[in-house]
């Protein structure tokens, strides 16, 4: 049940070059016992059951966030993330668009005005040992995205954490 700090693993579809110039990254690992379990499982599996508490500071923070003109999910998506059948690249998986999708890695994200973020859910097999590895990583624009990532980093590792661990305790993954 332990989640542990990494780093980005060298088989993810991120970009190198984003992953060196990103002003933040970051990468937790969990164990996986759910071993069959695909990379969307996984992926909705975290994202999609944040606590009660956590969807109003995310809505709070989103309607701050639209009212400065950024692109942010409503508060409907938060509380009740639609959850299709089947994803494909282009398609919203939770509150974010998918740039990525193959059998073992799943990359999220969002384009803003002041930073553009991606979110990796990474499935890795060593021998009869599986895992996840869930890496964030964030390109700054400008000034307003570096401020907002000054006061949104600590809640970020914190939140991310805990998401993976409720995960882990809830059977999901």
């Amino acid at each position: 049940m332990t989640v542990v700090e990494c780093d980005i693993p060298s088989l993810s579809v991120l970009d190198r070059r984003l992953i060196e110039t990103a002003h933040f990254r970051d990468s937790y690992r969990a164990p996986l016992s759910r071993t069959p379990a695909g990379v969307v499982d996984i992926f909705l599996g975290i994202f999609a059951h944040h606590p009660m508490w956590m969807k109003i500071l995310l809505i709070v923070r989103n309607r701050i966030a639209s009212f400065c003109g950024l692109d942010a999910p409503t508060a409907s998506e938060i509380i009740h993330p639609a959850i299709k059948s089947s994803y494909d690249v282009g398609d919203k998986i939770g509150v974010w668009p998918i740039f990525s999708l193959t059998e073992t890695e799943l990359v999220a994200g969002r384009d803003n005005k002041h930073l553009d973020f991606r979110v990796s859910v990474l499935r890795v097999t060593d021998g009869e040992t599986a895992s996840v590895i869930v890496s964030t990583l964030c390109v700054v624009h400008n000034t307003f995205g570096k401020v907002y990532l000054f006061f949104i980093v600590p809640f970020h590792k914190w939140g991310v954490q805990q998401l993976i661990s409720n995960a882990i305790i809830a059977g999901r993954l």
